[in-house]
């Protein structure tokens, strides 16, 4: 299978995986969005007409006609006088162009009621803190994997091994309380929460501002994370290390810089690009619980919000993101392992 052609199969399938997880979740939450937009279409006719000067005079039956008339109006105009099929389709259609309605309560800072427009307001700031974090962690967990690959039983070893059991037993929030109690508290370092000072400041100390009280949780999640990719990385080098082909270069003479850097890792590279890929889309979720505890605004805050004053429309509108994000995730590790392994594109899959 050539390249184009291989490209072409897993982008189709991606669309196609992607539609029907959509087309699923709609069936299961349907109910709930109808619901919502029934009360939003009750809500309008409650305002036009009979909360309306131009209907006082009307008797109570004429005003239910032309309820009835208006109520007629906007089933037709959203849907909901369709099959119950069609509207299943119509819901997972809107999902896939990201279409997502109006939220219940929630609002944007701008007084956005759309679901889009928050989501979509959220995610830079997760992006920022838990994106930013998780790069981090990649470059700090290879490049110490491969140190301490490069020199099994040594100290750096050991003490890599050692951090990493310890901070990977370790809650993130829980951590990140502590962080707060010792940082802010106690040595008064860092903010203890939030994104912004209020009042905010303006011109660049706006955004050395956000740096400030950004710096704590990302301490935090570094802390927490970055010795578990260490030690993946460790792990997965060591076995690549014991194969043939590494004996025989170092029996060559090859320059052990060149054979960890350009020959191992590329072996290696499969499963670490695997974790990669994985850990950067997933960023993109946020954490509820380590944005609770920071009082960070990012999406993992906006998941507990929606839940919490159940605003269904926001909550279906976040689980549609996370379900593109990791189908897309799959489509790239799916392209990407075509370009690191030759074989992959001339099988049947």
């Amino acid at each position: 299978m050539g390249l184009a052609k291989y490209v072409s199969y897993r982008v189709v399938n991606a669309l196609i995986i992607l539609f029907f997880v959509l087309l699923i979740t709609a069936f299961l939450m349907n109910k709930y969005m109808e619901d919502t937009i029934k009360t939003d279409i009750e809500n309008r006719i409650q305002q036009e007409v009979y909360r309306n000067p131009k209907y006082a005079r009307l008797s109570t039956e004429q005003k239910e006609q032309i309820a009835a008339q208006k109520r007629a109006f906007y089933y037709a105009k959203y849907g909901l006088d369709q099959p119950y099929i069609i509207r299943v389709l119509y819901r997972a259609y809107d999902a896939m162009t990201f279409n997502f309605g109006k939220a219940v309560t929630l609002r944007s800072s701008s007084g956005s009621s759309y679901v889009t427009d928050i989501i979509l307001e959220a995610l830079p700031r997760t992006i920022l803190l838990f994106t930013t974090a998780t790069i981090i962690n990649i470059i700090l967990g290879i490049f110490l994997g491969m140190k301490a690959a490069s020199n099994i039983g040594s100290l750096l070893d050991r003490s890599i091994s050692t951090f990493a059991m310890f901070t990977y037993s370790l809650p993130m929030w829980w951590t990140g309380i502590l962080f707060i109690l010792l940082f802010s508290y106690m040595l008064n370092l860092f903010p203890s929460g939030g994104m912004i000072s209020v009042p905010p400041p303006s011109g660049i100390m706006h955004y050395v501002d956000i740096l400030w009280h950004m710096a704590l949780p990302l301490i935090t999640i570094v802390f927490v994370s970055f010795g578990g990719w260490a030690y993946m990385t460790r792990s997965i080098v060591t076995n690549v290390l014991t194969e043939d082909f590494v004996i025989t270069a170092k029996a060559k003479g090859v320059p052990e810089r060149k054979i960890l850097y350009g020959h191992v890792l590329r072996t290696a590279s499969p499963p670490i690009v695997t974790s990669i890929v994985l850990s950067i889309l997933g960023s993109l979720s946020g954490a509820i619980i380590t944005e609770a505890v920071f009082s960070w605004p990012g999406i993992g805050r906006l998941y507990w919000m929606a839940i919490s004053s159940g605003d269904m429309p926001v909550v279906l509108g976040l689980v549609y993101i996370t379900t593109f994000l990791y189908v897309f995730a799959v489509l790239i590790l799916d392209l990407v392992y075509g370009l690191l392994d030759p074989r992959v594109k001339v099988g049947t899959v």
